[in-house]
């Protein structure tokens, strides 16, 4: 896998396409190309008084739509082609939840564990300031958010160093992901593995695909295998288990684990908490290694992990009659032939984890407009709801407890009206893919490219950039 180039692996995906699409080849070569991408080096202290120089990078893909959007992945793998490729994907992926960002992606090339809290704030809040110094992030321009190795505490690190070159109105909207006291909306740390669920859920509702799978239709009582229990897989996983289906294999760093029966989520995270791994935990079988149980029995495998995860020579022995890509190009194209010839329905990623995102542009409209979602409208609900309640009562000579009343009236807060918007943008997505899918005779992964393609590509039509 040493040749692995994942930027040529999401064009080659592109191109295929690109051949269902009515643009002409210079414009699909526009939205191919990455705009801007910026390679950072720069010096840090360590605790110990010695220098280390940091190499990162940040690139944006596409500006068709601004400002940029896309996560910041800290991690020894990252390098330029990874970050072309997200970046790429990010544009893809926003159009196809229609959400209007054009697509970005930054990382640094660290091991996270070699170095204290105190190194890493140094470490990103430096990275900040050179993204700032070229215009590579703002409210208006650039917005990052978390991915792989990060999370709450370096969004904030961020806006705190932004707000301080930059002391705007709108500074909040220069990152998403925040902790809730900075600005963050609530639901966005599960926002991505809800949306996963969202999406899985939708595609298991089609009757007819399912019965060309030999599946019933939804989720109750199916299998699944789940790659990656992190925030994306925790959640994903935990929403599945909610909606009656069976988690049967875990594969983490340490190695995986099978059990036909069912293994419990919550009991699971317990015994690695306690042990440092998921090696041994009661009832299971363990694995050869870690992606030994990607080719386990079950009816739904989501590999919630890293990219290039199934290729070429594990792809023939997969067992699952849905793939669910959680993470981000998990599949070779390579894999991909080989999984569609078995007959597998592949859920492709960048529609399946756009859930982080949306939730993204959720907390952006509420860092720019100012107001927590729920604030104008929550008591308001409440009352029209007692009062429907009351009326119903009256007609009906039933009278409401309290607790009826409190259950029955309640207004939506913030969480309740993102989850909901969440809800509504995958379900609309997916049966978008569907039909493109079906009208052209062709995969899922083809059917969103398009879909991304024919979203793009008429805004530069409209920009006359390409007459």
């Amino acid at each position: 896998m040493s040749n692995y180039n994942f930027f040529s692996q999401v064009n080659k995906s592109f191109d295929i396409a690109a051949k269902h699409s009515k643009y002409k080849q210079g414009l699909l070569d526009q939205i191919k190309v990455c705009n801007n991408i910026y390679h950072i080096t720069f010096p840090v202290e360590r605790d110990d008084g010695s220098i280390e120089v940091i190499e990162g990078w940040r690139v944006e893909h596409s500006h068709h739509k601004l400002p940029t959007k896309g996560g910041i992945r800290y991690s020894t793998t990252v390098n330029e082609d990874e970050t072309m490729a997200l970046a790429a994907l990010m544009t893809y992926k926003c159009a196809i939840v229609d959400v209007p960002f054009g697509g970005a992606k930054g990382g640094i090339q660290i091991d996270r564990s070699r170095f204290s809290e105190e190194e890493l704030e140094r470490i990103t809040r430096r990275y900040a300031y050179e993204l700032i110094k070229k215009d590579f992030l703002g409210p208006g321009t650039d917005v990052p958010a978390p991915d792989y190795g990060t999370g709450q505490q370096e969004m904030g690190w961020i806006l705190d160093t932004y707000r301080q070159l930059n002391p705007d109105l709108n500074a909040e909207g220069c990152v998403t992901g925040k902790p809730i006291s900075m600005g963050g909306v609530r639901g966005r740390s599960e926002a991505t593995g809800r949306g996963v669920f969202y999406g899985i859920r939708e595609a298991c509702r089609d009757k007819e695909d399912m019965e060309e799978l030999g599946l019933d239709s939804g989720l109750e009582g199916k299998t699944f295998v789940i790659q990656g229990l992190g925030s994306v897989g925790y959640s994903a996983a935990k929403n599945m288990i909610n909606a009656g289906a069976k988690m049967v294999g875990v594969a983490e760093i340490e190695g995986s684990i099978y059990d036909s029966d069912g293994i419990d989520l919550e009991e699971l995270l317990t015994f690695r908490d306690e042990t440092g791994s998921i090696l041994g935990f009661k009832g299971s079988e363990e694995l050869e290694d870690n992606t030994a149980v990607l080719k386990a029995e079950c009816d739904i495998l989501i590999p919630a992990a890293l990219e290039n995860q199934l290729h070429d020579w594990n792809a023939p022995d997969i067992k699952a009659s849905i793939i669910a890509e959680a993470a981000n190009g998990p599949t070779t194209a390579d894999a991909h032939q080989i999984l569609k010839e078995k007959g597998c329905l592949i859920i492709p990623d960048m529609y399946l984890n756009a859930g982080g995102v949306t939730v993204s542009y959720f907390e952006w409209l509420k860092n720019l407009s100012h107001v927590r979602f729920g604030r104008m409208q929550k008591r308001f609900e409440e009352s029209s709801y007692r009062k429907i309640l009351n009326t119903v009562a009256n007609v009906s000579d039933h009278t409401f407890t309290e607790q009826e009343m409190q259950r029955l009236a309640n207004g939506a807060d913030e969480y309740a009206l993102v989850d909901s918007g969440l809800e509504d943008t995958m379900i609309n997505a997916y049966n978008e893919l569907n039909v493109l899918r079906k009208e052209h005779d062709i995969d899922l992964r083809t059917a969103a490219y398009l879909n991304a393609v024919e979203k793009v590509g008429v805004m530069y039509d409209q920009m006359g950039i390409f007459p």
